[in-house]
């Protein structure tokens, strides 16, 4: 099942999202964290504005999950510069083709394609292999990072967690079983001066720490709530965007999650 939210013409509402080729969005009547009811409404997807999935209470993300990803940004190797945990604050969350918007002081963004999943219930102390017990689904992250400030910053707060800087969607697939987690694909488009070109193009079989690993290093520390965005790690090939870019992240399974880049 595809669980999105949208803007319809009478508000906003959260839907599920059918079909393949022509896709219609039907109204639920509470969120997705229940069995879901319809309200009988529907539109073709078309004719709606896709926003952000889940508004989540916190973002967490594992960064430096993924040893190419550490060499090219860090010039040092996973071993010596092991994942850690990080905060994205809600705030940054922002909907299919809604532009990233980059302010002056932000120097040098770049975009990390990431698989993230979205917590369904409380949990703490969670156990790797009870991961499924406790995820919705899957959706697709952008990580935008402005990279002169996580350095200058020493910590990544600012550099993560500007306003729309974390994409976020199209839906949220809650089959997390039709994924192979040992080699899914993740690809991201850069569309600079009118001309695209692949930048990443990886798997999830490249993780340090797996899905399970994730969450069992969270909950650990804190306990996620419903709606919570956990993100899993960028690969290689993240690169500086600017203002008149598109970038587009594809996941197979998740469809694709494209926005524009615009000065703030």
């Amino acid at each position: 099942m595809r669980f999105g939210r949208i803007a319809h013409p009478e508000g906003m509402a959260f839907v599920v999202i059918e079909g393949d080729d022509e896709l219609v969005a039907r109204e639920i009547s509470s969120t997705p964290f229940t069995e879901p009811e319809f309200t009988g409404k529907e539109w073709k997807l078309d004719d709606v504005k896709l926003l952000a999935p889940m508004l989540p209470s916190k973002i967490v993300a594992l960064g430096r999950n993924y040893a190419d990803h550490v060499a090219e940004v860090f010039k040092e190797s996973a071993e010596s510069l092991p994942p850690t945990l990080f905060l994205k604050p809600p705030t940054a969350i922002t909907g299919p083709g809604a532009p990233i918007k980059i302010p002056d002081f932000a120097t040098r963004v770049e975009f990390e394609g990431e698989l993230a999943l979205v917590i369904s219930r409380p949990c703490k102390n969670l156990k790797a292999e009870q991961w499924k017990d406790v995820t919705l689904g899957f959706t697709i992250i952008n990580d935008v990072s402005s990279r002169d400030l996580q350095f200058s910053d020493g910590q990544w707060a600012r550099a993560k967690g500007i306003d729309t800087f974390a994409p976020l969607g199209p839906w949220i697939e809650t089959d997390v079983d039709k994924f192979d987690l040992s080699d899914h694909p993740i690809k991201a488009y850069l569309t600079h001066d009118g001309e695209t070109n692949i930048k990443q193009d990886s798997s999830t079989g490249q993780m340090i720490n797996t899905v399970g690993q994730i969450l069992e290093k969270i909950t650990a520390s804190m306990t996620l709530l419903p709606g919570d965005v956990v993100c899993t790690g960028s690969p290689a090939g993240t690169e500086e965007m600017v203002p008149g870019d598109f970038i587009e992240i594809e996941i197979p399974g998740l469809g694709k999650l494209g926005n524009p880049v615009e000065r703030a």
